[in-house]
């Protein structure tokens, strides 16, 4: 009996021993696991209300399609994606404001986001001071190199430079007038182009700037009317835009008089108006939906039942797109959402993406992308008349000027507006010319 006593004494403390490691292992594993399934926090900083809303808000759709798709094939390291999107507002405080809670108080692990170079800009330090990542999906002046910034829509030379020498050698363009909205971007862009075109020998008429959000437009297009300018060069933005074409339009001004060659408008805002006004003029970008290739159809294809059969696609939505793609293989080949470690691996990425083969360029973070120009249809899109057959390396610095001058350049635009936009400009219709 005593013996009994100390044999079911001894089963129950093995009995005792093994729940207890069970329980462990249990722990361990399953914490493990929910670790493991903890879901990659993301943050997505664009425009939805604002004059920049008609431009930008599809990029947030692109983003979340791109986050859909790797979550629904099993997400990124066996974790899904959760992505919180703030507004911008189109009001460059509220962009630092925005990244800033979306950094610090949701801890997210990257930033998808901006749209005009005011609000990257306003957005910089805030990644500099937390040693943060955005990856910022829009063509842009250049100009700017930043260890916390992936650029994946355009330098200029990828956007800019290529659409005056075609409008010079096709269009047969030797005076060039100068449109952009009064901010940091098309000041940029137009210094680029005036240095350009001085290199060609030819005329700038006229470079003037549109107050940011104004639809006044009459005595810019009367302007135009008095000039009579080979060819104008618009980098006027969002409601301003809309509101060009429709005044030129009535000032009887067609694409075979003056032909306009945007760097701003594209599929999307033609299809959120009435872009009866745009017809026959032109655009310059790394992107249009009217490219014929299987990976294009197939991504144009996916937008569309996600979104609508009436939705179209477009650069900023290609590079939105695929700006998540390169950054969950940077993730993946990094094996962790570290900062550092995925910034390391994103400068080593590609992508067969919807317009061609692009890539991340080590050097200055921005990426390689093929250049298209094309003829805006009566079905809002986009008929390519040229392009660059492959893509085009990147270079933010165009060697018109020393680096050294461009940022001088860029800084004194800041120190005399305040600011990175022009909040006093100048009377409408005044432009700056040649001497």
């Amino acid at each position: 009996m005593p013996n009994s006593k100390r044999l079911s004494r001894r089963r129950l403390q093995i009995a005792a021993g093994c729940t207890i490691a069970v329980c462990i292992t249990l722990w361990f594993f399953g914490g493990n696991l929910f670790l493991a399934r903890k879901p990659i926090l993301v943050g997505v900083l664009h425009s939805q209300t604002g004059p920049i809303a008609v431009s930008e808000s599809a990029m947030i759709d692109a983003e979340r399609l791109a986050f859909e798709e790797i979550n629904a094939a099993g997400g990124i390291l066996g974790r899904p994606i959760q992505w919180i999107i703030a507004d911008g507002a189109s009001d460059w405080p509220t962009f630092a404001r925005e990244a800033d809670r979306l950094i610090n108080d949701e801890e997210v692990s990257i930033l998808f986001g901006c749209w005009t170079s005011a609000s990257r800009k306003s957005v910089l330090p805030i990644l500099v001071e937390s040693d943060h990542l955005l990856i910022y999906p829009m063509a842009y002046e250049g100009l700017e190199t930043c260890p916390n910034v992936i650029y994946t829509g355009a330098a200029p030379n990828q956007q800019i430079t290529p659409a005056v020498q075609w409008c010079h050698s096709e269009l047969n363009a030797r005076s060039f007038f100068l449109l952009g909205s009064d901010y940091i971007w098309p000041h940029c862009v137009n210094a680029i182009i005036s240095d350009q075109l001085m290199g060609l020998d030819v005329e700038k008429v006229a470079e003037t700037y549109v107050p940011f959000g104004s639809t006044d437009l009459k005595s810019y297009v009367q302007e135009i009317v008095d000039t009579r300018p080979d060819v104008i060069l618009c980098s006027v933005v969002g409601d301003s835009a809309i509101a060009f074409f429709h005044e030129l339009r009535k000032a009887g001004i067609s694409p075979d008089d003056i032909p306009v060659v945007m760097f701003a408008i594209a599929e999307d805002e033609l299809r959120a108006t009435d872009h009866t006004d745009m017809v026959g003029h032109y655009a310059a970008w790394n992107y249009f939906q009217s490219i014929d290739t299987d990976v294009n159809r197939k991504f144009v294809a996916a937008f569309k039942k996600r979104y609508g059969a009436d939705r179209v696609t477009s650069d900023v939505i290609a590079a939105a797109y695929n700006s998540v793609y390169l950054w969950a293989n940077a993730v993946r080949e990094s094996g962790n959402t570290d900062v550092q470690q995925v910034r390391n691996a994103l400068r080593q990425q590609s992508l067969n993406a919807p317009e061609g083969i692009i890539a991340v360029d080590p050097s200055t973070q921005h990426t390689w992308r093929p250049v298209y120009i094309a003829k805006i249809q009566e079905t809002g899109q986009f008929e390519i008349v040229w392009n660059s057959n492959g893509s085009v390396r990147p270079v933010p610095y165009p060697i018109t000027r020393s680096k050294a001058d461009w940022d001088a350049f860029v800084n004194d635009l800041y120190q005399s507006w305040g600011g990175w936009a022009n909040t006093t400009p100048t009377t409408p219709g005044r432009s700056t010319t040649n001497d």
